[in-house]
């Protein structure tokens, strides 16, 4: 079984990104919107018959949706020598970067990663957390939010840090989260 991945999030705040895709394909849609919501500077390359190797000059993140293993391998052997980060999806062996499945709200983000072996398991996990992430927990955040700069201009000073810290501590006190699992019956069976 393949490692797992090491998880990382990318500051891309002005950061050039490419991400190859059809102009219809679901998949290139929504990482191009992700990619902008944290300040990229994302270009699209919708067909990749028209890729030319200058188009990925400068680049810091390239994002391919097509299953095409040649257009991978061709894209990974342009990043080795470009030094660009690159992920294809659902073709882990030809990336540096497994996409994760993130459930946001507010300013939360988190992240599933299962290092691209397990899928569908990683979107089941981010609905159920997305679900639970509702309007009620981003105004939570918010307050927490508002709590914190509060503390800190009431406290502030390094020497205040332990004040501050459990000033937080106790104003999340009473959250809590639950988290079960139910799986197939063919996995049941093999436990047995």
């Amino acid at each position: 079984m393949r490692k797992a991945f090491f998880p990382v999030s990318l500051n891309l705040e002005g950061r050039s990104c490419v991400v190859i895709g059809a102009a219809d394909d679901r998949e290139a849609i929504e990482k191009s919107a992700a990619l902008e919501e944290s300040g990229a500077q994302v270009r699209r390359i919708y067909d990749p018959q028209t890729l030319r190797d200058e188009d990925l000059e400068d680049v810091f993140f390239v994002i391919s949706t097509p299953q095409d293993a040649a257009l991978s391998a061709r894209l990974r052997a342009l990043a080795d020598r470009r030094d660009f980060l690159l992920c294809c999806i659902d073709q882990p062996k030809f990336g540096f970067v497994a996409m994760a499945a993130i459930a946001k709200s507010g300013p939360v983000r988190v992240a599933i990663s299962t290092a691209g072996l397990a899928p569908r398991v990683g979107k089941v996990l981010k609905n159920a957390l997305q679900r639970a992430m509702d309007a009620k927990f981003a105004r939570f955040i918010a307050h927490l939010a508002e709590r914190r700069t509060s503390v800190q201009s009431e406290h502030p000073g390094p020497e205040s840090s332990a004040l501050r810290r459990e000033a937080m501590i106790e104003a999340a006190r009473g959250f809590r989260a639950e988290v079960s699992f139910a799986y197939p019956p063919w996995f049941e069976d093999a436990e047995r």
